[in-house]
C-alpha cells in the first residue's frame, strides 16, 4: 500500500540526507550477480543505523509502556507547597510510564514484582519527575545495597537464568525487607492491569509553601478504576498467552476512549513532628499510618494520549527524581538521596549526555543553562558565553537556588542504620499489613504465594530462613508456611 501525500502524490523514501532514495528493495551490485559495491551509501547508511538501532535496555524496570496526559488541581494545597504545578486550578501535560522492576526488555507483564510508576510534568516551572512504584514501600533502605538487591533478582552468573533461592537469601538476610515482600506476596504483586493499581511516589519529599515554610509530605495516587489484581494461576496462564498483556491493555483502553484516571492526595507531616516520630518517617521500608497524617486530596492524573512512537517517546523517556521544581526538594531518606545521582547517570549512559534534548524529554520553557557541547547537541548558546562568571552577558542563577532543599543534621559523619526512633523494627509493619489490612481470604492467598514461590529451587538453609521471617512477620502465616513447604 502506498501511502500519498494531500495532494494525491505518493510519499517519496528519501536518504537520511532528504534526498530521493536509489531503491529500497534492491543493492548496487556489478551485474545481476556480482558483489555489492561500496558506493552504494544508500544501502551501506540502512545497515550501518540498522546496526545501531538500539539502546542499552535500562538495567531495572526495563520492560514496560506508557503514555501521555493531564494532571488537573482541583484543590487547595497552596499553604503546603508554592509549587505552580500544585496551585489550584492548574492543568499539567504529564507523560507516565509503568513497568515491572527485575524484569528485561522482553519478559512478561505479569510476573510478580513490583511496578514502576513514573510521572514527568511538564511544568511552568521546568519538568518535575516523580519516579515511584505502585508500592508505598521498598525493599531496603540504603542505597548501597541497591546495586546488590538487583542482582539479587536477575540471572545466576553461571546458569543465566532467574533464582528463587538467590532472591530469598538476598530477601531473609535483610529482614528490612520484610514489609515489600509481604505487599509483594499479596495480592497486589500481581495487577490486573497498570490501570487497576495505584501509584506512590513512596519516598518522603519536602514542600515549601510560599512564606518559606517548611512540610515533609507522600504521594498517594489512588486508582479510580478500582484496585483488581490476578491470582497466581491467572497470571500464568497470561503470561503463556500474551506477554504484552498490561502493555496491549493500557494502549487499547486510551484507543478506545476509556481514559484511566487516578486521584492525587499527599500526607502531610509538619516540619519539626520528624525530629522526634515513633520511627523514622525518611525511612523508605516504612508508612506513615493516616490515623496520624490523613490524606489530603490534590487532584486528578487522567492518562488520554498514546505515544506516536514507542522507541522516541517511552524508550527514550527519562525520569529523574533530581528533576525538581521551585517548592518542591527532597528529604533525608538515603534511597532517595542516591537515587538523585544514580538516575541522570543511567540516562547519560544509556542514551547520551544531551538525553534533556530529546523531545519527550524537554521541558516546555526556555533552558538557559552552561552545559554545552557532547554527542548530538542540538540546542545550543550561539555566540553567547559558555561560562560564568563572564563580561558578555548571561543567565544568572537566583539568589538561594537550593532554598527548597535544605534540612538541619547535626552529628558525626557514620556508616549506620536508622535506630534513632522507638518503632525501626523490621517487621512491625509488616505484621500489621498481614493482620490488619489482609483479610482471611488474602492471607490465605499469600500463604499459597509464599509456599509455591519457595518450592522453586530454594535451599534448605534458606528455606529454613525464610520460615523464621515470615514466624516473625506473623507467626500463624509463618507456621503456615512451614507446613506448605513441609517444615513444621
Amino acid at each position: 500500500m502506498t501511502t500519498l501525500q494531500s495532494s494525491g502524490e505518493p510519499i517519496r523514501s528519501t536518504t537520511e540526507s532528504g534526498a530521493p532514495a536509489p531503491s529500497d528493495q534492491h543493492t548496487l551490485t556489478l551485474g545481476p550477480n556480482g558483489p555489492i559495491l561500496l558506493h552504494d551509501h544508500h544501502f551501506i547508511q540502512q545497515m550501518a543505523h540498522f546496526n545501531r538501532e538500539r539502546v542499552p535496555e535500562r538495567n531495572v524496570h526495563a520492560k514496560g509502556g506508557g503514555a501521555f496526559g493531564i494532571f488537573e488541581v482541583t484543590e487547595d494545597v497552596s499553604q503546603f507547597t508554592r509549587a505552580a504545578v500544585f496551585q489550584p486550578g492548574t492543568t499539567t501535560e504529564v507523560l507516565a510510564r509503568f513497568s515491572t522492576v527485575a524484569g528485561e526488555l522482553g519478559s512478561a507483564d505479569t510476573q510478580r514484582d513490583p511496578r514502576g510508576f513514573a510521572l514527568k510534568f511538564y511544568t511552568s516551572e521546568g519538568n518535575y519527575d516523580l519516579v515511584g512504584n505502585n508500592t508505598p514501600i521498598f525493599f531496603i533502605r540504603d542505597p548501597m545495597k541497591f546495586p546488590h538487591f538487583i542482582r539479587s533478582q536477575k540471572r545466576l552468573p553461571h546458569k543465566h537464568v532467574r533464582d528463587h533461592d538467590m532472591q530469598w537469601d538476598f530477601w531473609t538476610a535483610n529482614p528490612e525487607s520484610a514489609h515489600q515482600v509481604a505487599w509483594l506476596m499479596g495480592d497486589r504483586g500481581l495487577p490486573k492491569t497498570w490501570r487497576h493499581m495505584n501509584g506512590y511516589g513512596s519516598h518522603t519529599y519536602m514542600w515549601v509553601n510560599a512564606g518559606g515554610e517548611r512540610f515533609w509530605i507522600k504521594y498517594h495516587f489512588k486508582t479510580d478504576q478500582g484496585i483488581e489484581f490476578l491470582t497466581e494461576s491467572e497470571a500464568q496462564a497470561i503470561r503463556g498467552e500474551d506477554p504484552d498483556y498490561h502493555l496491549r491493555d493500557l494502549w487499547e483502553a486510551i484507543e478506545r476512549g476509556d481514559h484511566p484516571s487516578w486521584t492525587l492526595y499527599v500526607q502531610v507531616m509538619p516540619y519539626e513532628d520528624a525530629k522526634d516520630y515513633r520511627f523514622n518517617p525518611f525511612d523508605l521500608t516504612k508508612v506513615w499510618p493516616h490515623g496520624d497524617y490523613p490524606l489530603i486530596k490534590v487532584g486528578r492524573l487522567t492518562l488520554n494520549r498514546n505515544p506516536e512512537n514507542y522507541f522516541a517517546q517511552i524508550e527514550q523517556a527519562a525520569f529523574e527524581p533530581s528533576n525538581l521544581v521551585p517548592g518542591i526538594g527532597v528529604s533525608p531518606d538515603k534511597m532517595l538521596l542516591g537515587r538523585i545521582f544514580a538516575y541522570a547517570d543511567t540516562h547519560r549512559y544509556r542514551i547520551g549526555p544531551n538525553y534533556a534534548q530529546l523531545p519527550v524529554n524537554q521541558p516546555k520553557v526556555p533552558v538557559n543553562s552552561y552545559v554545552f557541547d557532547g554527542p548530538m547537541t542540538y540546542h545550543h548558546s550561539g555566540s553567547r558565553p559558555v561560562y560564568y562568571p563572564n563580561s558578555y552577558g548571561g543567565p544568572v542563577a537566583t539568589d538561594d537556588p537550593y532554598a527548597d532543599h535544605v534540612w538541619e543534621t547535626d552529628g558525626d559523619m557514620v556508616r549506620a542504620a536508622y535506630t534513632l526512633h522507638p518503632e525501626d523494627d523490621d517487621f512491625g509493619q509488616a505484621g500489621t499489613l498481614v493482620r490488619k489490612v489482609m483479610d482471611e481470604a488474602a492471607r490465605e492467598r499469600l500463604v499459597s504465594n509464599v509456599v509455591g514461590h519457595l518450592k522453586k529451587g530454594v535451599s534448605k538453609e534458606v528455606l529454613a530462613r525464610a520460615v523464621d521471617y515470615w514466624r516473625k512477620i506473623d507467626q500463624e502465616v509463618g507456621d503456615k508456611i512451614a507446613a506448605g513447604v513441609g517444615m513444621a
